[in-house]
């Protein structure tokens, strides 16, 4: 596995691949990784001859009062997570490396980023965008691979590479969860013993919304108000929001007669979780 930090040493590396006929996937992360990342590395080396695992906190995705330098950062542990995984490159860029002094040039998906965590966090999507193509531009795979459990994220880069025609497979793969049902994110590491205690609110009011919708209830309200209550009924836990949208255009709904995400984010003391689930109304 060889882990580099220039864009010329991945380029040289990917046209080496290129020329040798071979296929590569890519898992685009911030770091600190976990169960959820190497369940991408996973997906990423049973559809690919190569696989490149970047690591890269991208400032430009944080807002001015975020954890931009508090985030979790590990590049050892890091390294040993992918090597497990079987990952034959690790990008890791500095700063500069991404972003010279005179970069003035950003991507950006509208209509899509306007809800949920678009909404809450301005900028933050514009980032998240422009890194990526900058990713994908360097990188050249033929599928990149994201967690659901940013499923706004998921729907946005889906619909920025639709969009601008980049020849690239997204595949979205399930959410991995502790044993009590809280999603893994590199976050939860901010978390102390009561405020981990607290976080399986979340999971909880996914179960329950769950549960109401297979017995019948399809009205998004009613729905809600109980999640509503069972999470503020933690004291701990501080609700950001928890909505409804149509699964393809991220726009709200009132009942669940189609394809729906629920999406929450939740504040567990300081840190900010969010999870989700989709609701297929097809059955399927």
């Amino acid at each position: 596995m060889n882990v580099v930090s220039t864009i010329k040493e991945v380029q040289a590396q990917v046209k080496a691949w290129r020329q040798a006929g071979y296929s590569i996937g890519l898992v685009p992360t911030m770091g600190y990784l976990h169960e959820g990342h190497q369940s991408l590395m996973a997906a990423a080396k049973k559809d690919n001859q190569k696989v490149i695992v970047t690591i890269f906190v991208n400032p430009i995705q944080f807002g001015p009062s975020e954890d931009l330098a508090s985030y979790p950062r590990d590049l050892n542990r890091d390294k040993i997570a992918c090597e497990q995984m079987g990952v034959d490159l690790i990008f890791c860029p500095t700063v500069n490396e991404m972003y010279d002094a005179n970069f003035n040039s950003y991507v950006d998906v509208n209509d899509l980023t306007d809800a949920l965590c678009g909404k809450r966090r301005p900028g933050h999507f514009k980032g998240v965008c422009t890194v990526v193509t900058k990713l994908f531009n360097i990188t050249q795979p033929d599928r990149a691979y994201f967690g659901q459990k940013d499923a706004q994220q998921l729907a946005v880069i889906k619909r920025m590479v639709n969009d601008l025609n980049f020849d690239i497979e997204i595949v979205g793969c399930p959410i991995v969860r502790e044993a009590d049902g809280l999603a893994k994110s590199s976050r939860n590491s901010y978390l102390s013993e009561s405020e981990r205690s607290a976080s399986v609110c979340l999971y909880q009011a996914i179960e329950r919304a769950k549960a109401m919708i297979k017995q019948g209830e399809k009205s998004v309200t009613i729905i809600t108000k109980v999640m509503h209550e069972l999470i503020t009924n933690q004291p701990l836990a501080k609700i950001d929001y928890i909505e409804f949208v149509d699964l393809t255009s991220l726009k709200s709904v009132d009942m669940l007669e189609q394809d729906s995400l629920c999406a929450l984010a939740v504040y567990i003391g300081k840190t900010r979780l969010i999870d989700n689930f989709i609701y297929q109304h097809s059955g399927r």
